[in-house]
């Protein structure tokens, strides 16, 4: 047998940062994002040589255990092991043999959640196989607390329930680690308006999120006056851009993202940098009315807001640095799982 199950990346389009502690356990955060056509993917393929290979073929790794109950937690692979010896100390599974492979759509460091989201992609998958009763918040949860608390990756809590519930939402990131996603019913000629008013460009430059969301954390737990302030005004962005996007007030919505990315460069040091700076001079230049870097920034991806008229304009423009224009369209639903005989 056969099971394979793919989970979709998301743009962080407001909000980002204030789902990460301790800044949503003292103020609470909102975050507004949408999952696009871009995907983490997991296939697990039943064996029976007693042995427990797992391969990232999008970054070359490859390995090979003996059926054990836990995984050595080494640096490499250790999101998929780190999912196993979840899966196996909670459920009280049996380790059996199997093949796992996966890749993504996008690099990890891009700023669409790619390492949450392919946790996501592999607990569906396992959840497929051995028939695990995990609902949609449990699984977010736990792909929550199997990178950011048994890992000890730093990160917010977002990506984990994008990557699961899919599509537009409004999530309320609350005290004692509280969760609520507010699914959005989007009309359908919004989102065919937005997807003509927005670019979205990756810069080529995956980095580690870890260094600015620890900076972050640190501006928080100091009481830094200029980056709290700065993260309240990030939080309002979102339920601002939530009405805009509602009523389908896109120079709203591009007016927002132009202000909250302004805020957000005063969260850390590291979120923009000269080539950054390229990357939006030349879309302004070219009639891109704002811009936002998705995820902690740093590199990784960039969308902009544009006149439809101009899109074509900045995305010529953008399509002569060193990066990569990406067509891309929202997605709707969120992780699922299938079975092959």
């Amino acid at each position: 047998m056969i099971i394979r199950s793919k989970a979709p990346l998301r743009l962080g389009l407001a909000g980002g940062g204030s789902d990460v502690a301790p800044y949503c356990d003292i103020y609470g955060g909102y975050v507004l994002n949408a999952t696009i056509n871009l995907y983490a993917y997991c296939t697990i393929e039943e064996t029976d040589n007693q042995k427990i290979e797992i391969e990232a073929s999008d970054l070359g790794h490859n390995q090979v255990f003996d059926c054990v109950e836990e995984l050595p937690i080494n640096g490499q692979l250790d999101l998929h092991k780190g999912v196993y010896n979840h899966i196996i100390k909670n459920f009280g599974i049996k380790p059996r043999s199997f093949k796992m492979t996966t890749y993504s759509d996008a690099p990890a460091g891009s700023g669409l959640g790619s390492s949450s989201t392919m946790v996501v992609c592999i607990i569906k998958a396992f959840a497929e196989w051995l028939n695990l009763p995990i609902g949609d918040y449990e699984m977010a949860w736990m792909a929550y607390v199997i990178e950011r608390k048994e890992l000890g990756l730093s990160g917010g809590k977002q990506d984990q329930f994008a990557a699961t519930f899919g599509g537009f939402n409004f999530m309320e990131f609350l005290k004692n680690d509280q969760v609520i996603v507010n699914p959005l019913r989007v009309k359908r000629w919004i989102i065919d308006e937005l997807e003509s008013s927005m670019v979205l460009y990756y810069t080529g430059v995956s980095r580690s999120s870890a260094a600015i969301i620890e900076e972050q954390k640190k501006n928080t737990s100091s009481g830094n006056v200029v980056a709290i302030e700065a993260m309240h005004k990030i939080k309002q962005s979102a339920i601002d851009m939530k009405t805009s996007l509602l009523k389908g007030d896109i120079a709203t919505f591009a007016k927002i993202m132009g202000e909250a990315w302004e805020n957000k460069k005063k969260m850390a040091t590291a979120i923009t940098n000269p080539e950054i700076q390229k990357v939006f001079d030349t879309a302004m230049a070219a009639g891109a009315i704002s811009g936002k870097v998705s995820g902690a920034g740093g590199g990784g991806f960039i969308f902009f807001a544009v006149h439809p008229e101009k899109k074509h304009h900045v995305m010529e423009a953008l399509s002569h640095l060193d990066g990569d224009v990406c067509r891309f369209q929202f997605s709707e639903g969120g992780t699922h799982g299938w079975k092959i005989y």
